[in-house]
């Protein structure tokens, strides 16, 4: 018969599981921080008006942001301090690139400043949301819709061509239709967001039981 444990070994069960699920020290996070570290990079390149270095900063960027997660999954090095350092690393860099982007500072082309303000201003809401949904509703978990990665794909797709519009000419229509397409996915996205939000607060009210129940009378 095994011997019953002792409290030292259940706290050394617990650190560990917690050890386990924080594990800071991973491959994919020194690739994340590595990402964020970049972006100082694309700012000075943009300010130097070297357009071309920039657009393979923004690029390598991105390339690490698909291989941090397929590390994490092909080496089961799924960590909690990943899980968040990710997207704030992805926020961070498409921040900046937006922002440097819209100041005009002599380029050819710019992000108009109506889009910038839209796209910043949901991200900023996404994430207010986002910590008032764990402060006030406990709900920790509210993965990215289909719309809200199609969204984010749009915005990396603009930083590169308003990139490489100011190293080759491109055609008006194309950057035109590449900014009203962003800018409606901005808007769609946002409303199923919302619509996302009230489904998840009513579900986690129903499952604390603290909701109210509608029933029908029987006739």
């Amino acid at each position: 018969m095994s011997e019953p444990a002792t409290d030292e070994t259940r706290g050394d069960r617990i650190r560990t599981k917690v050890e386990e699920k924080l594990r800071p020290i991973t491959l994919p996070n020194f690739i994340t921080l590595f990402r964020m570290a970049m972006v100082p990079f694309f700012v000075l390149a943009v300010s130097d008006k070297d357009f071309r270095l920039a657009l393979w900063i923004f690029v390598i960027a991105g390339l690490t942001d698909a291989l941090d997660g397929w590390l994490a999954r092909r080496l089961e090095a799924w960590s909690l301090v990943g899980a968040y350092l990710d997207p704030i690393a992805d926020k961070l860099l498409l921040t900046v690139a937006y922002v440097a982007l819209t100041i005009p500072q002599g380029q050819e082309v710019v992000i108009p400043l109506w889009l910038a303000i839209l796209a910043l201003y949901r991200d900023f809401m996404i994430m207010l949301v986002a910590v008032v949904l764990y402060m006030v509703e406990q709900i920790r978990r509210f993965p990215p819709s289909v719309l809200g990665k199609l969204t984010t794909f749009m915005h990396v797709l603009t930083v590169c061509l308003v990139l490489l519009g100011n190293i080759t000419p491109l055609p008006h229509l194309l950057l035109s239709g590449c900014f009203y397409v962003s800018f409606g996915f901005v808007i769609v996205s946002g409303f199923n967001y919302i619509y996302r939000v009230s489904r998840s607060i009513e579900a986690a009210r129903l499952e604390r039981g603290d909701g109210e129940s509608t029933v029908n009378p029987s006739p």
